[in-house]
């Protein structure tokens, strides 16, 4: 029966992780004893600052294959690399994340193990073909939304319509392989994951999702859109010819935010 990590990155997330961990943890485990998948769910709780770890250290007395880190460092990057680490440490097949809020339904992630076939990694999208986007977002995020991934397909020349989308799986050699390239581990992690898989042969597949856009969100668009760019170009920079120049680049643009 293969398995799959889980990984769910949680900054401040007390008004959501309760119904995203009993949510998850009742499907899958309704998998596991059926023997269709084998799983483990590991919140990292990143630079929290408000009650995410007593919520998650309770569910986890009630049972289920939950576990967590406590990070005081913040950024979701960052969080979801130290994730990978102590998936590595664990016996699985495939390591995935998805976000805390439940945008992404149980079912909606178990479908993209389902989708994996010979693949090396699969990403749920918003922007294909029979995606579900509800309720529908506004103008002005879908129009940011859709200027990043066209900035992100002209500069890396990455295919994908949607690389922000928080629900990604991977299988554990390709994580394996790259975790050691990963250099960003703020808002434009997800290109950079994306893009050093792409760069080190590892076939990616993309399918529609169904995806819930939850209250709550902590992201303002119009504000991390800069710092999303920054990075994206720093990325560049790094896999070009200009890669002694990153230094000053990073002097110019902020290093820490990104």
């Amino acid at each position: 029966m293969n398995k799959v990590s889980i990984i769910i990155p949680a900054h401040n997330e007390e008004k959501r992780i309760f119904e995203t961990l009993k949510s998850y943890i009742s499907y899958f485990e309704n998998l596991k004893k059926n023997k269709i998948l084998n799983y483990e769910i590991l919140v990292v709780i990143n630079a929290s600052g408000d009650k995410t770890l007593e919520i998650v250290k309770s569910i986890k007395k009630e049972g289920g294959n939950l576990f967590y880190l406590n990070l005081k460092k913040g950024g979701k990057g960052y969080a979801i690399i130290e994730g990978f680490k102590e998936s590595l440490k664990k016996k699985n097949n495939f390591i995935g994340f998805v976000d805390a809020d439940m945008a992404t339904s149980p079912k909606s992630f178990y479908d993209l193990i389902i989708n994996i076939g010979g693949y090396d990694g699969i990403i749920a999208s918003r922007y294909l073909k029979g995606s579900m986007v509800d309720p529908k977002q506004s103008f002005q995020r879908i129009l940011v939304s859709r200027i990043f991934n066209f900035f992100i397909r002209s500069i890396l020349f990455l295919p994908y319509r949607d690389t922000q989308c928080g629900a990604k799986i991977f299988t554990r050699k390709s994580i394996s392989k790259i975790l050691p390239t990963l250099s960003l581990s703020k808002w434009a992690f997800d290109v950079d994951l994306v893009y050093q898989l792409k760069k080190n042969g590892f076939s990616i597949k993309e399918i529609p999702t169904r995806w819930s856009d939850k209250e709550y969100s902590k992201v303002n668009f119009i504000k991390v859109g800069p710092m999303m760019a920054l990075g994206v170009i720093r990325l560049r920079i790094l896999n070009s010819p200009l890669k002694n120049f990153i230094k000053i680049y990073d002097k110019l643009a902020g290093r820490r935010n990104m």
